[in-house]
């Protein structure tokens, strides 16, 4: 029931938190390369495989903290369509968290399952991990936001479904507030290719 009445409530949740902080988009203005190549990481997805993000160059890759329990868990909706929509040009990988209130309490398999049956999930999840500044903290998390490694954001998740976005060269590009939309126009524009 619970699943249904937020299903109902995100777009009223989107609409009211777009002036917020949750709605900042942070740009990598002066195109500045990473100290520590992105293409050195991987992670373990849900399924237990290794993900070496080497596979990865050449795509545009778009990283989500997820959690199951949030007024954004709409956005599984609409980060499955972007993946079938630029499936030849971007990955989106989900690592799910319970960072933020406690909004991911299951386990591994039981967040896949709920992924695929309620929002027709195909995308990668990563294992359940700490994506904020903590002791534990995602190796990858620590990279999007360590400018002594990423080269310029310090800037970590403000909340579930918080977005970074890298280019086909492994260069960390924005970094886009939970309430920004996987298919709205501010991600849109980023990962059209340049002309």
């Amino acid at each position: 029931m619970r699943k249904k009445i937020m299903k109902l409530l995100y777009p009223l949740i989107m609409k009211l938190s777009k002036g917020t902080k949750n709605g900042q988009v942070l740009q990598n203005e002066k195109k500045v390369a990473p100290v520590q190549p992105f293409y050195s990481l991987g992670t373990v997805l849900s399924n237990g495989q290794p993900l070496d993000f080497s596979a990865l160059k050449g795509k545009k890759i778009l990283l989500v903290n997820t959690a199951s329990n949030c007024g954004y868990t709409g956005q599984y909706e609409e980060l499955q369509k972007l993946q079938e929509q630029q499936k030849d040009e971007l990955v989106v990988i989900g690592f799910p968290a319970n960072d933020f209130k406690e909004q991911e309490k299951d386990d591994d398999q039981t967040i896949s399952q709920f992924c695929q049956v309620n929002y027709g999930v195909t995308f990668p999840l990563a294992k359940k991990s700490v994506v904020v500044q903590a002791q534990g903290q995602n190796p990858v998390y620590n990279w999007l936001s360590d400018p002594n490694k990423n080269g310029w954001n310090q800037h970590q998740p403000d909340w579930n479904f918080s977005k970074y976005l890298l280019d086909e060269n492994g260069v960390l590009t924005h970094y886009f507030g939970p309430a920004i939309s996987p298919l709205g126009e501010e991600i849109q524009q980023a990962i059209q290719p340049k002309k």
